[in-house]
């Protein structure tokens, strides 16, 4: 445990440490209407896209995919036709997100020390995204992305708010969230224990007093939950050919 802690904190090479990428793909995509996953993206399944990103980062090692039990072989089909690589694994997920993830890390090699958890519908992630939060947790344990808040955020309740917070210091986190992989693995179990209801994985890591860096995001990639992102989704591919 001491090598990798030494390793964990050596700024100059976090490509010393191996990383492992687990994406969740098992939700019920209710808002969506259909298997958000396997909707095409131009073309393209939103989870190949999404995996896709992750097997040409140089800095991960392997991909394990968390899905429903429906939906193991069609991605796993899906996967073996686009001839990726670093997908290790294909299995069935929990009941909720943190058993999810949780499951997925599992899975990982016992030499990956660092797990990049990354949402199956964030299929416009750039190279520099990853890079940038995976050598940062490589640093510091424990990274994600984010991008400043755009809107006023008001809070409410019953229809009525009840205080304006400061936009200066608010921000939509968004994945790959990276973490050292015991650290991430006992925080996920702590939170089942405690039945902690988690809408993201920094927060499982948050309540045991630990920090998160925070990582430059991009505003495209954005997590495909309606069909209006899907819309924005292929306006930003058409955009990106453009630019």
């Amino acid at each position: 445990m001491a090598g990798i802690f030494s390793r964990l904190f050596h700024r100059d090479r976090p490509e010393s440490l191996r990383c492992g990428a687990v994406v969740p793909a098992a939700g019920s995509s209710t808002r969506m209407g259909q298997d958000k996953v396997l909707l095409p993206l131009d073309g393209v399944p939103v989870i190949i896209r999404t995996l896709r990103a992750l097997d040409n980062c140089p800095l991960i090692d392997e991909i394990v995919v968390v899905t429903r039990e429906d939906l193991i072989v069609p991605i796993s089909g899906l996967c073996r036709d686009a001839a990726l690589s670093k997908v290790r694994k294909v299995v069935r997920g929990g009941e909720t997100r943190t058993q999810s993830v949780l499951a997925g890390v599992e899975e990982l090699s016992r030499s990956i020390e660092l797990a990049a958890i990354h949402d199956g519908a964030r299929p416009l992630v750039s190279q520099k995204v990853l890079e940038e939060a995976i050598r940062r947790a490589a640093q510091c344990g424990a990274a994600a992305p984010a991008v400043p808040v755009k809107d006023t955020v008001k809070v409410a309740r019953d229809g009525l708010v009840e205080s304006t917070p400061d936009r200066s210091v608010l921000y939509a986190v968004q994945t790959p969230q990276v973490f050292q992989r015991d650290l991430i693995r006992g925080a996920l179990t702590k939170a089942l224990e405690a039945d902690a209801d988690l809408t993201d994985d920094c927060s499982a890591v948050e309540r045991l007093g630990i920090g998160v860096a925070l990582t430059q995001g991009d505003y495209c990639n954005l997590k495909l939950t309606t069909p209006e992102d899907v819309a924005m989704a292929e306006a930003l591919l058409a955009w990106r050919e453009e630019v």
